[in-house]
């Protein structure tokens, strides 16, 4: 998120600067030796605003020309109101994706067990693959591998129907098992809420221990503290030693965990396993994760005599790699979101220039009277930059408080996984306000410059 946020604050700060040069090379080819004149009318601003009577013409030179005021202020908010909403959308969709893939870990490799789709070895294709415990311990001892754990799918495993009746005194639900070694903690998306998860101890003294989701905590226990009572899975009692959570819904949390050498041992699973579990560390790379899952499926192939460049034998899901491309195409999203809302605002920052341009046309006879009554040219440059100031505030100030509301109210119109909480950073707001308010007074400047350079009796006799 970090980096999107200075995504963000860098494609602002470019279309700000873009729109300025725009406004000041393109339009009168401003100079750097005019930025003493600049800082000479801003401070005529500054003084200006403390100013009764200037803030008089202000609003008497508004309220004349109400259809001018009204197109520079809707060109200003409009722009800051795209652009927030599109920044927000961008946002709520960057976090829908993320809350869709919420249920995997993103540095685990699975490999589920399949059937060979090419023959090797004096075997035909469409042999039934099964690991076994000595794949777990071949796979344990390869370097980058942080967590293992295998698998014994009871009744056909998760995609197959492992669920089993569990059973305390009279009550009794269907729910999955999950025969696994603890390493199985670090690949879900799990937390334990009370109590503890499976250990090497249970595995190792093949212990009759198990840990329920909150789901069949509820139902089973109710009010009742579950910690150190038994259930039944099966025809096999198992005592209770923690409940857990996960980010993944309360679908996921109606299982239960069991040690995988009791599974095997209590429920005829000889030493099978269905698949392999392993994690990665933080910083390993897609490339490195896909030489280690290479490894670990040369390792399955040459234990059970199938080809190693058979697909179909082994189902490898890396989502280490998947993860990368997710960024990526999140990174994708964040700069295109960016480079739209940044045109938007350039454009806005271009129109402020064409408007605040007829509007000192429309004045060039007011400007040319006031120049004959002794007015001098950065007293008139001031008022119109001031009158710019005052319009570009105020209208993007609504326009970011409009696209603010809009992002809380588009959910509620149309909810959708797609795209959660859509919202801006507030920084990112202001800064494109504020950026934009210098940029209307920039445009405001530099036309009424050229008008107060103008001769004021050819201004006169011109009108």
């Amino acid at each position: 998120m970090g980096t999107i946020f200075a995504l963000q604050l860098v494609g602002i700060v470019l279309a700000l600067a873009a729109g300025v040069l725009v406004v000041l090379w393109k339009v009168l080819h401003f100079r750097p030796r005019h930025v003493v004149a600049v800082l000479e009318v801003l401070g005529g601003v500054i003084v200006g605003m403390l100013t009764r009577d200037r803030w008089g013409e202000v609003f008497d030179t508004i309220r004349r020309n109400k259809l001018r005021t009204l197109l520079t202020a809707v060109s200003v908010g409009w722009g800051i109101f795209v652009m927030i909403v599109l920044l927000g959308m961008g946002h709520g969709l960057n976090n829908g994706a993320r809350y869709s893939f919420r249920r995997q870990a993103t540095s685990a490799i699975f490999f589920n067990a399949n059937k060979t789709s090419v023959p090797y070895a004096g075997y035909g294709l469409g042999r039934r693959i099964t690991f076994n415990n000595r794949d777990y311990d071949a796979a344990k001892k390869l370097p980058g591998v942080a967590h293992l754990s295998g698998q014994y799918y009871l009744h056909g495993g998760q995609f197959g129907g492992g669920e089993m009746k569990v059973q305390r005194g009279v009550k009794s639900n269907a729910f999955e098992i999950d025969a696994v070694h603890p390493g199985a903690y670090y690949v879900s998306s799990n937390e334990i809420v009370q109590g503890r998860y499976l250990n090497d101890t249970d595995v190792a003294g093949l212990r009759k221990v198990c840990v329920i989701g909150r789901p069949v905590r509820d139902f089973l226990f109710g009010n009742e503290d579950p910690m150190g009572q038994w259930i039944d899975i099966g025809d096999v009692a198992f005592e209770v030693v923690g409940v857990f959570s996960s980010e993944a819904g309360e679908e996921q949390e109606r299982a239960i965990s069991i040690p995988i050498s009791t599974a095997q041992l209590a429920f005829n699973g000889s030493d099978h396993l269905g698949s392999l579990m392993v994690t990665v560390g933080d910083s390993t790379t897609a490339k490195q994760a896909g030489e280690l899952a290479d490894k670990v499926v040369g390792q399955l192939a040459a234990s059970h005599q199938f080809s190693s460049a058979d697909k179909q034998a082994v189902r490898v899901f890396n989502t280490v790699e998947a993860s990368e491309g997710f960024r990526m195409l999140f990174f994708a999203i964040s700069v295109f979101v960016v480079v739209i809302g940044c045109g938007t605002l350039l454009a806005g920052v271009v129109g402020v220039s064409n408007i605040m341009m007829i509007s000192v046309k429309e004045r060039t006879r007011e400007i040319g009277i006031r120049k004959a009554l002794g007015a001098t040219p950065h007293s008139i440059i001031a008022m119109i930059v001031q009158e710019a100031v005052f319009l570009t505030s105020i209208a993007g100030l609504l326009g970011l408080v409009a696209g603010v509301i809009a992002l809380e109210i588009i959910p509620r119109l149309a909810e959708s996984e797609l795209i959660r909480d859509p919202s801006v950073d507030i920084r990112v707001g202001v800064l494109a306000a504020a950026g934009l308010v210098v940029a209307g007074a920039l445009a405001g400047y530099v036309p009424a410059r050229a008008a107060a350079r103008v001769n004021p009796v050819h201004t006169l006799r011109d009108q």
